[in-house]
């Protein structure tokens, strides 16, 4: 790929964030295709960071970068290009920025992969009751007691994807080799792409009455909040395993729990609402109920995929090329 040019380039972000995300290579291969500053900003506003951002034409940012609107726009004129080297931007990007020309990316692609995998894993997981014979393992001893529960097993099940975003899709496309029956809700989706990777595109209700696996991925919007709320997961058919990667917000909790401790339905909850639960809450003493501290995401030595993501990101950008990841204005309402 030709470098045309060597644009001003700044970091913003939490401390400690570039020595996690970026190893070494990659810091590298981003000074050699930008004029890097070497420090990382942390505060937008301070007296050090006007002069840094009066030059900057890129701006790299992660997790903890600070608020970006309008004053942003003022002070740093020269800014073309925004490449977030995680994924949601909605936490601190204001549209504002984009309608001011600035073009963002993110690496959301590259942390749907973990999530994808950490999701198909629970399905299997959760299907094959694994928490609960773990509790009852733990708690009497007993090789195999699958007394009280409707279905086990993850082959040919009906899993339901809620949301066809970058992870629904990657989570469809896994499910294959559980030769699951896949239904999809997402009102953005195209059918035909639902179709080709194997789902069929239904309406929310059909989704929760017929599938044994729930998963949701939409993104926290005010038209998703409790999406599945009591009268939907009293639709859910006995044994039934809800899971979560995407937000809290996306279920009522009171309502779940009641559901989980009757033991109607089981849980894999990597997000919840409120985040992180209170000490004590009941959801973390029961054996039906798999809680993870929203941990589905890149970690560890899955972060390069985000650092690679971003520094092509950069590269496509000083080679007048378009951007893969590139975010729309109209779009972002819709994103996670």
């Amino acid at each position: 790929m030709e470098v045309r040019l060597r644009p001003r380039t700044v970091l913003a972000m939490a401390p400690g964030v570039r020595e996690e995300v970026f190893a070494k290579g990659a810091l590298d291969r981003l000074a050699e295709l930008a004029d890097l500053h070497d420090d990382v900003l942390h505060d937008l506003s301070s007296g050090s960071a006007l002069p840094v951002l009066a030059e900057a034409e890129v701006l790299v940012t992660g997790w903890g970068c600070p608020p970006l609107g309008a004053e942003l726009l003022e002070r740093a004129p020269k800014l073309r290009f925004i490449a977030h080297a995680a994924g949601t931007v909605k936490t601190f990007l204001d549209p504002v920025v984009l309608e001011g020309g600035v073009r963002v990316s993110s690496a959301a692609d590259a942390n749907a992969v973990p999530v994808a995998e950490f999701t198909y894993a629970a399905i299997v997981f959760g299907a094959k009751r694994a928490f609960t014979m773990a509790h009852r393992y733990r708690e009497h001893g007993t090789k195999r007691d699958f007394s009280g529960i409707p279905w086990l097993g993850a082959r040919r099940i009906t899993v339901g994807v809620v949301g066809f975003s970058r992870i629904g899709r990657r989570v469809v496309e896994l499910l294959r080799g559980l030769e699951a029956e896949v239904l999809v809700y997402d009102p953005y989706a195209d059918p035909a792409l639902v179709a080709r990777l194997g789902g069929v595109l239904v309406d929310l209700d059909t989704l929760v009455r017929r599938s044994h696996v729930v998963s949701l991925h939409a993104p926290s919007t005010p038209e998703t909040y409790r999406l599945l709320d009591r009268s939907r997961l009293a639709k859910l058919m006995d044994g039934a395993v809800v899971i979560n990667t995407a937000r809290g917000t996306l279920i009522d909790t009171e309502a779940l729990l009641e559901e989980v401790t009757s033991g109607r339905l089981d849980a894999i909850l990597d997000v919840s609402d409120p985040e992180p639960l209170p000490s004590g809450h009941p959801l973390f003493g029961l054996p039906n109920v798999f809680l993870t501290p929203h941990l589905a995401g890149a970690q560890g030595n899955e972060l390069g995929r985000l650092a690679d993501s971003t520094v092509e990101e950069v590269a496509r950008y000083c080679a007048g090329l378009p951007l893969l990841h590139e975010i729309q204005l109209d779009a972002l309402d819709r994103m996670a």
